[in-house]
This record gives C-alpha cells, sequence and structure tokens, in this order.
C-alpha cells in the first residue's frame, strides 16, 4: 500500500539500543519474573504477552504464505523490549518484582 508505514532493520535496531539503555539500571536474571507489580508494568507485560501472540501467529502465516522476516523479528524485539520496559517502570516506581520460585518440598517415607 502506497502510504502504509514500514518496519524495517532500523526500527529492530532502535528496540534494541532502547532495552541496552533500560538494562543498564536493571539487575540481571537469576530467575524468571511473574508478571505483575503495579499498574503500568502490569500493563506492559500485558502487551508483552499479546505481542508473543502475534509472533506466533505470523510465524505460522509464513508457512503458508510469505511474509518478510523483518517483521518476526521486529515482535520477538518488541515483546523483549516490552518485558524490559516492565521491569524498568517497576524499578523507577519501587516497586516489587514478582521472582517464580520452585515449589522444592521433599516428602519423606
Amino acid at each position: 500500500f502506497k502510504n502504509m508505514p514500514q518496519v524495517g532493520a532500523p526500527d529492530v535496531l532502535r528496540l534494541e539500543k532502547l532495552m541496552d539503555r533500560c538494562q543498564k539500571n536493571l539487575e540481571p536474571l537469576k530467575e524468571f519474573i511473574l508478571p505483575g507489580g503495579g499498574k503500568v508494568s502490569g500493563f506492559l507485560h500485558q502487551a508483552r504477552t499479546i505481542c508473543r501472540r502475534a509472533e506466533r501467529v505470523c510465524i505460522a502465516l509464513s508457512k503458508a504464505e510469505p511474509v518478510d522476516p523483518t517483521i518476526i523479528k521486529f515482535l520477538n524485539r518488541l515483546s523483549d523490549a516490552l518485558f524490559v520496559l516492565g521491569r524498568w517502570v517497576a524499578k523507577t516506581q519501587s516497586e516489587p518484582e514478582f521472582l517464580w520460585e520452585r515449589d522444592v518440598q521433599t516428602t519423606k517415607n
């Protein structure tokens, strides 16, 4: 379409640079993080879930017809960026991150 915006490699690079800037202020992950926190970070985690779904749909579509691989890469990076932004917002708003903890109860017979 003539005036339709196009997603390109510069858009992917812009997301990667955004993530790099935000991650400078974040602790490295050692555990899975459960979605949650405050309102904004919760919405960012929700948006990430929706973006991952869109990525899966595009991958499935690409098996039936041509799909620009840059679009799939962009969706992947966008979902990563939403995750990082969710963590960054939680930190800047002094909200806790909820870590997934494996239930490691042992039973003795």
